[in-house]
Protein backbone atom coordinates (compact mmCIF):
# COMPACT_ATOMS: atom_id res chain seq x y z
CA UNK A 1 0.00 0.00 0.00
CA UNK A 2 1.21 3.59 -0.49
CA UNK A 3 2.30 5.37 2.35
CA UNK A 4 0.66 8.41 1.65
CA UNK A 5 -2.77 7.21 1.03
CA UNK A 6 -2.23 4.97 4.45
CA UNK A 7 -1.11 8.01 5.87
CA UNK A 8 -4.22 10.26 4.55
CA UNK A 9 -7.07 7.90 5.83
CA UNK A 10 -7.94 10.27 8.44
CA UNK A 11 -8.27 13.93 8.92
CA UNK A 12 -5.03 13.87 11.56
CA UNK A 13 -3.19 12.08 8.91
CA UNK A 14 -3.99 14.34 6.19
CA UNK A 15 -3.02 17.54 8.52
CA UNK A 16 0.17 16.07 8.95
CA UNK A 17 1.34 15.09 5.78
CA UNK A 18 0.48 18.79 4.33
CA UNK A 19 2.77 20.12 7.39
CA UNK A 20 5.13 17.17 6.51
CA UNK A 21 4.87 18.14 3.07
CA UNK A 22 4.83 22.02 3.55
CA UNK A 23 8.37 21.80 5.80
CA UNK A 24 10.35 19.38 3.73
CA UNK A 25 9.17 21.90 0.28
CA UNK A 26 9.29 25.12 2.10
CA UNK A 27 13.20 24.15 3.32
CA UNK A 28 14.13 23.05 0.07
CA UNK A 29 12.53 26.31 -1.41
CA UNK A 30 14.14 28.63 1.04
CA UNK A 31 17.28 26.41 0.24
CA UNK A 32 16.85 27.32 -3.37
CA UNK A 33 15.89 31.26 -3.22
CA UNK A 34 19.34 31.19 -0.50
CA UNK A 35 21.39 29.94 -3.72
CA UNK A 36 19.86 32.23 -5.83
CA UNK A 37 22.09 34.70 -4.22
CA UNK A 38 25.04 32.05 -3.90
CA UNK A 39 26.56 29.49 -5.40
CA UNK A 40 24.60 26.68 -6.89
CA UNK A 41 21.58 26.17 -9.07
CA UNK A 42 19.34 28.21 -7.47
CA UNK A 43 16.42 28.03 -9.83
CA UNK A 44 16.65 24.63 -10.30
CA UNK A 45 16.16 24.08 -6.26
CA UNK A 46 13.83 26.86 -6.32
CA UNK A 47 11.66 25.02 -8.98
CA UNK A 48 12.34 21.37 -6.57
CA UNK A 49 11.26 22.70 -3.89
CA UNK A 50 8.01 24.51 -5.27
CA UNK A 51 7.20 21.06 -7.27
CA UNK A 52 7.16 19.26 -3.75
CA UNK A 53 4.63 22.12 -2.45
CA UNK A 54 2.54 21.38 -5.77
CA UNK A 55 1.67 18.03 -5.03
CA UNK A 56 -0.02 19.14 -2.04
CA UNK A 57 -0.95 23.09 -2.20
CA UNK A 58 -2.55 24.29 -5.56
CA UNK A 59 -0.71 28.00 -4.90
CA UNK A 60 2.80 26.31 -5.54
CA UNK A 61 1.79 24.71 -8.53
CA UNK A 62 0.57 28.45 -9.70
CA UNK A 63 3.82 30.10 -8.31
CA UNK A 64 6.22 27.19 -10.20
CA UNK A 65 4.62 27.84 -13.25
CA UNK A 66 4.88 31.61 -13.45
CA UNK A 67 8.54 31.29 -12.36
CA UNK A 68 8.79 29.02 -14.89
CA UNK A 69 7.66 31.25 -17.68
CA UNK A 70 10.46 34.01 -16.04
CA UNK A 71 13.05 31.88 -16.39
CA UNK A 72 12.25 30.84 -19.94
CA UNK A 73 11.88 34.96 -20.74
CA UNK A 74 15.37 35.53 -19.50
CA UNK A 75 17.10 32.66 -20.79
CA UNK A 76 15.45 34.03 -24.21
CA UNK A 77 17.14 37.40 -23.51
CA UNK A 78 20.48 35.82 -22.98
CA UNK A 79 20.84 35.30 -26.79
CA UNK A 80 23.45 32.28 -25.91
CA UNK A 81 22.73 28.55 -27.76
CA UNK A 82 21.09 26.11 -25.52
CA UNK A 83 23.98 24.02 -25.44
CA UNK A 84 25.70 26.61 -23.60
CA UNK A 85 23.22 27.38 -21.13
CA UNK A 86 22.74 23.68 -21.08
CA UNK A 87 26.60 23.34 -20.35
CA UNK A 88 26.70 26.24 -18.00
CA UNK A 89 23.69 24.84 -15.60
CA UNK A 90 24.83 21.57 -15.42
CA UNK A 91 28.92 22.88 -14.88
CA UNK A 92 26.94 24.91 -11.88
CA UNK A 93 25.24 21.57 -10.33
CA UNK A 94 28.69 19.61 -10.48
CA UNK A 95 30.74 22.45 -8.90
CA UNK A 96 27.79 22.92 -6.72
CA UNK A 97 28.18 18.96 -5.49
CA UNK A 98 31.63 19.45 -5.27
CA UNK A 99 31.74 22.16 -2.95
CA UNK A 100 29.23 20.31 -0.71
CA UNK A 101 31.18 17.51 -0.66
CA UNK A 102 34.53 19.56 -0.15
CA UNK A 103 32.59 21.34 3.22
CA UNK A 104 31.20 18.21 4.48
CA UNK A 105 34.84 16.62 5.02
CA UNK A 106 35.70 19.63 6.95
Amino acid sequence: MNIRIWIKKTPVGRIAWRVFIGVIGGGITVAGAVALIGPGPGILILLAGLGILATEFAWAGRVMMHTKRIAAKAAERTGMKPWVKYFLISGGAVLSIIMIFILHSR
